[in-house]
């Protein structure tokens, strides 16, 4: 009986050694490369290869990523050896701050999105331009204007240069049905744009356009060109509102944003001290 449950440990002890010994071989085979003791396993290279990928490729891009790894695993032991304990432990606090700001500033921002009121209404926009239109002046200089491009041959001419001058709402509307005969137009002359922009598309001087006129026209091997300035406004003029109305929303978000921030703040402050998280000695 004795022989047998020696038999039978002996042969429990040689199994257990046996799996043991597959699992480690198994595990290592995983491994695809080693740096001092750090592994780089096949698992961790799994998802960043491309599906659809051919097997060349794949191998060429296995290599590579390999090659990279071990580039930062030695650069990281070189670094961590140059270093002293002291320098290492300001990088370390200094990771710990950065981890720390980007958890609370991705909070913060996550309640600004849950709490804050992004509607702003016409009249806030109008109240907070009168009251700060000063802070508004031009580092542009603005037009109100219409133009329009089209080839020397085409027919009509006249007709259109008369629809072009004319301030008739009828004229008008039948320019703009002739719009697909245009090589390029802007026939809406109730919008403040810059004149930087508009002298990139046009064959005209700045001083050509620094002034109100009804018609300008000037002509080259690519066609005629019509203009008429409707309104000019110059550098250090107080922009117009409608010009502004979009950056005066982004700032009353700003403001309402920061003021939200601080009210979170207390209300933080205020839970912790009630419950007693938080004491001043």
């Amino acid at each position: 009986m004795r022989i047998v449950l020696f038999i039978y440990c002996a042969f429990l002890l040689t199994s257990c050694q046996y799996f043991d010994m597959q699992e480690k071989e198994e595990h290592s085979s995983e491994i695809v490369a080693i740096v001092n003791t750090e592994k780089l396993f096949k698992e961790d290279l799994k998802d960043l290869l491309p599906r659809n990928i051919s097997r060349e490729d794949s191998l060429i891009l296995v290599k590579s990523l390999i090659q990279d790894w071990a580039v930062k695993k030695l650069f990281l032991k070189a670094a961590e050896n140059n270093y002293s304990s002291e320098s290492l432990e300001n990088i370390n606090k200094l990771v710990q701050d950065y981890k720390e700001s980007l958890l609370i500033n991705n909070y913060k921002e996550d309640l600004i999105k849950q709490k804050l009121d992004t509607l702003v209404t016409e009249e806030e926009i109008e109240e907070y331009y009168l009251a700060n239109n000063e802070n508004f002046k031009l580092n542009e200089v603005l037009v109100k204007s219409k133009y329009l491009n089209f080839d020397n041959n085409l027919k009509d001419q006249k007709d259109i240069i008369e629809l072009f001058k004319s301030d008739d709402i009828e004229e008008a509307e039948a320019l703009e049905r002739q719009q697909l005969s245009f090589k390029m137009y802007q026939l809406n002359d109730s919008v403040w744009t810059e004149l930087d922009k508009i002298l990139l598309k046009l064959p005209f001087s700045k001083e050509n356009l620094l002034k109100k006129s009804k018609f300008i026209q000037k002509q080259d091997s690519l066609g005629l060109y019509l203009v008429a300035i409707k309104d000019v406004l110059n550098r250090n003029d107080i922009a117009p509102l409608s010009y502004i109305k979009p950056t005066i929303k982004e700032m009353i978000l700003h403001k309402r944003k920061i003021e939200l921030i601080r009210e979170i703040e207390k209300l933080i402050v205020k839970d912790a001290t009630k419950n007693n998280n938080f004491k001043i000695y």
